[in-house]
């Protein structure tokens, strides 16, 4: 049987047959030329390590790579044919293209998937374009720049028939958080009245001087749909850097730590909740002074995630206890009590952050009538999904609703007013909020596209 990738994954009646079988026996059997054949927009610290899991999959090959910028699309296409050339039986290292223009590598009618790396604000632009050239999407997190966007991923997704996974992998790589939503969702903290997430500081307005421009930069491209600005090196750095820019600080490009971590954290509340298909239904404005901490979402169902200081983490209140989750970190406690707890390897010595979850596991949950989808690995659960045509763990429903989340945290840090919200219309109530913050201005050649 000669049948291609592509067309075996269209086949509705073969998809669930291999899907029984163990992932490696389905990639023994999988021949090169029947490989998923994957592209990567954005050439960055984290597409490096996103990649990195792709391409160890033995039913991947990446066929191209993609970057304004010419060393970083060098330096990838580089580290792309050194890998092949190693590997000469996972795939052709010198079939690999590289393209400076996204909408190049869409047009490749060879690639079923792509994995999108870009700074925050061509996050939405780049999948809705992917999907509609019938693209399966890995995006990462946050999904979107803005509610507008979220709303319209969500919507190309279902319209045409695509698999997307937004980059939250704290459901796959952290059991801790499962864990402890787990815990929430039975019942064991009794009933949910709070959430405390630490995520660190809203977006400001753009801000740095001028520098002189990175050669080989195209600097239109990188400010795309965003304004351009006057380069600075803390936006795009120089060379092949290992660092996370400073992109992520400012409002035109990003949505500072609230989109950056608020997107793992408040994803993580809304697992605990079962609120992954809903969102707030007011956000309540900092009391603080310099503004920085303390924008409130109200949930329908009574729980108030507040955003507040802290080490790195969410903490989720009950009325009989709570539960710490970060990573590599885990605290139970019931009726003032600590029953399991990893916090600090200095002070917590008789016992490690996976025998806390899993101790707590033990005791609470060895009957559970929830239980919570199991990821052990971000990459395969987008692979497999890709083979099975089912939702991923952290799909568009997932992500864009948590994306939504964020983005009402940040205009209540930004406009420092009570917003009412219809999370099932994705509209304001009560006279309040603006429908223009739920967008952005789009600058001349970017246009936002139609689904």
């Amino acid at each position: 049987m000669h049948t291609s990738r592509r067309s075996f994954l269209r086949g509705a009646g073969l998809v669930a047959m291999p899907m029984i079988l163990p992932h490696r026996l389905f990639a023994q059997a999988t021949k090169p030329s029947n490989k998923l054949n994957v592209g990567c927009i954005g050439m960055g610290t984290q597409m490096r390590g996103v990649m990195g899991g792709f391409r160890t999959q033995d039913d991947v090959i990446i066929r191209a790579v993609c970057d304004v910028d010419t060393t970083r699309r060098e330096a990838g296409l580089a580290s792309m044919q050194e890998f092949y050339t190693a590997k000469p039986e996972r795939g052709d290292a010198k079939g690999i293209k590289a393209y400076t223009d996204y909408r190049e590598l869409l047009a490749d009618s060879s690639l079923d998937a792509i994995i999108i790396a870009t700074p925050d604000h061509w996050h939405a632009i780049q999948t809705l374009e992917a999907l509609k050239a019938k693209k399966d999407v890995y995006c990462e997190k946050p999904l979107t720049h803005n509610v507008q966007e979220a709303v319209a991923v969500m919507a190309a997704v279902k319209k045409y028939g695509r698999v997307l996974q937004t980059g939250s992998m704290q459901r796959s790589a952290n059991p801790e958080f499962r864990v402890a939503s787990e815990l929430v969702r039975n019942g064991v903290i009794g009933t949910l009245k709070r959430v405390e997430i630490y995520i660190g500081a809203p977006a400001v307005p753009y801000d740095l001087p001028e520098e002189a421009m990175e050669p080989g930069l195209d600097w239109d491209r990188w400010c795309g749909p965003a304004p351009k600005v006057k380069y600075n090196a803390q936006l795009s750095p120089r060379g092949v850097h290992k660092n996370f820019p400073a992109w992520r600080r400012y409002r035109e490009f990003a949505t500072g730590m609230i989109g950056d971590w608020g997107a793992h954290h408040i994803d993580i509340a809304h697992w605990a909740m079962g609120m992954d298909e809903s969102g707030p239904v007011e956000v309540l404005p900092s009391q603080e002074k310099d503004n920085q901490y303390g924008v409130t979402l109200k949930y329908a169902n009574g729980v108030a995630v507040t955003h507040t200081r802290g080490p790195n983490g969410l903490r989720l209140i009950g009325d009989a206890g709570m539960v710490y989750a970060a990573r590599g970190k885990f605290h139970l406690a019931l009726d003032g009590k600590d029953i399991v707890r990893f916090i600090d390897k200095e002070q917590d010595k008789t016992i490690s952050c996976e025998g806390a979850y899993t101790k707590a596991s033990k005791l609470y949950l060895k009957d559970a009538k929830i239980k919570l989808e199991v990821s052990k690995n971000h990459v395969r659960n987008f692979l497999d999904c890709v083979a099975s045509r089912n939702k991923p763990i952290t799909s568009e429903i997932v992500g864009g609703h948590t994306a939504i989340a964020c983005h009402l945290m940040s205009q209540g840090y930004y406009h420092r007013e009570r917003i009412c919200w219809d999370p099932a219309k994705f509209a304001f109530t009560q006279g309040t909020g603006n429908p223009a913050w739920l967008t952005r201005e789009y600058r001349e050649g970017y246009r936002f596209p139609t689904v």
